[in-house]
């Protein structure tokens, strides 16, 4: 049937005619860091047009659950907080205890919890560095995402995804850019339509434009299995079966998520029969276990290869002896292979960090040229081995900056205590000369919180004698950290002025230290 055409402009004046108003926009926002380029928004978009609600509730941990369970629904989402692709939008602000897990955007996203937030949104205005940076070497997830490629996938279907390859303006300098933006008009906001004037406007700070994944594409269905509050701890087990059984590069790059998920079960799930059932359908696929234990020993990474033995121990394919066994060939590859240093003896240490390690010590095999080498002495050392240790506190002052940062992460995971061992090292560092090894010495031995008052009286000499304002700065750091009962204040107050070398940069941590020692109490 044909409607007369006067018909049919009556039917578009009654739709959208002056007394008829458009749906109003919701505007959400998270704001972590700065409010800056949230009221920006606020002052330009017509207020009877768009309503803006903060997700973000102070003092709240459980925020973005209160959202999900209120069914707000957002058409545009403004997220300001610092970020570099990592896990957490954050703040810089020391009083500010509120952040924005990635987690919890990506559990919103992939299960029913949260089924209106994300429903109708149009646009996500991503204000934090490298928010859409798409080079995953280099800033990246713990889980080895890139910003650009989490984001696309959290906000699936999202027609316009604006954020940062690299690193964003602060918050006043984006609230000026989006004010000269909106200057010519705010119809876009909402539509879910690229803006060029919008991208022109950040152009400099390397501002760009994604959309995000459809729903339905299979990489996204599976990373969502690991956060789908739907699927029982059964069903993510099998999930995860069925990863490690697929392309093992691709498993792989799983391990992180696999772990946070077993970790995350109750005891009560751990313990239903079903979990159970679909664990030991993991222990006996003794295929899988085999392909994933050689990749494991292919790999070069020992972070990486640490936790798929720890994974292959929790899946039932280690015993307690042979997951020794494997540390153990770990570490002895580690040592003979190219020159080890500072990033061996970290993944040492932080495998032995509850002592299991000490009695495996007669199964390493150290190369006889290497055996005194700090890197070696400082592994030994983390294995229990007390004369390696007595060589590793020795290194801290050596002139080979490379040596003094190999003590640096042993002391990290062994710090000394005992006294005549710590003045020994306070002498010896006194010795050095003034240069960046002397400086990361001083920086360590910091660290270890001093109240030694014989130690503190040979750094008060080392500070005088000291010709390197960077010396007497580190100096000054680590009376910072001391503690200053057993410090003569005032006294320490007069020799630090009266040797302190001149700063032409303002105010350093020698002012911060001689105003912190004339105001304690007595």
């Amino acid at each position: 049937m044909r409607i007369a055409f006067p018909l049919l402009a009556f039917l578009f004046l009654l739709g959208h005619g002056p007394g008829v108003r458009a749906e109003q926009k919701t505007v959400c926002s998270i704001t972590v860091n700065s409010a800056d380029e949230k009221e920006s928004f606020r002052r330009h978009l017509p207020k009877g047009e768009y309503r803006f609600v903060e997700l973000l509730a102070q003092g709240r941990a459980d925020w973005l659950k209160s959202a999900c369970e209120e069914k707000i629904a957002c058409d545009v989402l403004v997220v300001s907080g610092h970020f570099n692709a990592g896990d957490t939008f954050y703040s810089d602000r020391v009083e500010t205890r509120e952040y924005l897990r990635i987690d919890e955007l990506e559990r919103a996203s992939c299960s029913d919890s949260c089924p209106a937030l994300f429903s109708r949104l149009k646009e996500v205005y991503l204000f934090g560095c490298e928010s859409l940076n798409p080079d995953a070497s280099k800033y990246s997830s713990s889980d080895g995402d890139s910003g650009q490629e989490r984001m696309r996938r959290i906000f699936a279907n999202v027609p316009v995804i604006y954020g940062f390859s690299s690193a964003a303006p602060v918050g006043a300098a984006a609230a000026t850019r989006l004010d000269r933006y909106f200057a010519g008009g705010a119809g876009e906001i909402g539509r879910g339509q690229r803006s060029s004037r919008l991208l022109a406007a950040f152009a400099s700070s390397g501002m760009t434009a994604t959309r995000g994944v459809p729903d339905s594409q299979a990489s996204r269905r599976q990373v969502c299995g690991f956060f789908d509050d739907r699927l029982g701890a059964a069903r993510k087990v099998s999930l995860i079966h069925d990863t490690l059984r697929g392309d093992m590069r691709h498993a792989v790059a799983f391990i992180d998520r696999i772990s946070t998920l077993l970790a995350s079960l109750s005891a009560e799930e751990r313990g239903s029969g079903a979990f159970l059932q679909a664990l030991a359908e993991i222990s006996v696929d003794d295929a899988t276990r085999a392909r994933f234990l050689a990749a494991e020993r292919a790999s070069a990474q020992p972070a990486a290869r640490s936790k798929m033995i720890a994974l292959a121990t929790t899946l039932g394919w280690l015993s307690p002896d042979q997951r020794l066994a494997e540390i153990v060939a770990m570490i002895n590859e580690l040592l003979a292979g190219p020159a080890p240093g500072f990033g061996e003896v970290e993944a040492i240490c932080s495998l032995n960090a509850n002592g299991e390690l000490d009695g495996e010590l007669a199964r390493v095999r150290v190369p006889p040229a290497r055996a005194a080498s700090a890197p070696v002495s400082a592994a030994l050392a983390c294995l229990g081995d007390a004369a390696a240790r007595a060589r590793v506190l020795a290194v801290l002052s050596s002139a080979d900056e490379r040596d003094v940062q190999v003590a640096q992460v042993y002391l990290r995971h062994r710090p000394a205590h005992e006294a005549q061992e710590l003045r020994v090292m306070a002498r010896d560092i006194g010795r050095m000369p003034g240069t960046a090894a002397h400086v990361r010495a001083l920086d360590t031995f910091g660290r270890l919180r001093i109240s030694d008052r014989e130690i503190l009286d040979e750094l008060t000499r080392s500070f005088a004698a000291a010709t390197s304002l960077d010396v007497q700065k580190a100096i000054a750091e680590v009376f910072l950290r001391a503690d200053m009962k057993a410090i003569g204040r005032a006294e320490l107050a007069g020799e630090l002025r009266r040797y302190r070398l001149v700063s032409r940069g303002g105010e350093d941590l020698i002012d911060v230290l001689i105003r912190r020692l004339l105001a304690a109490p007595t």
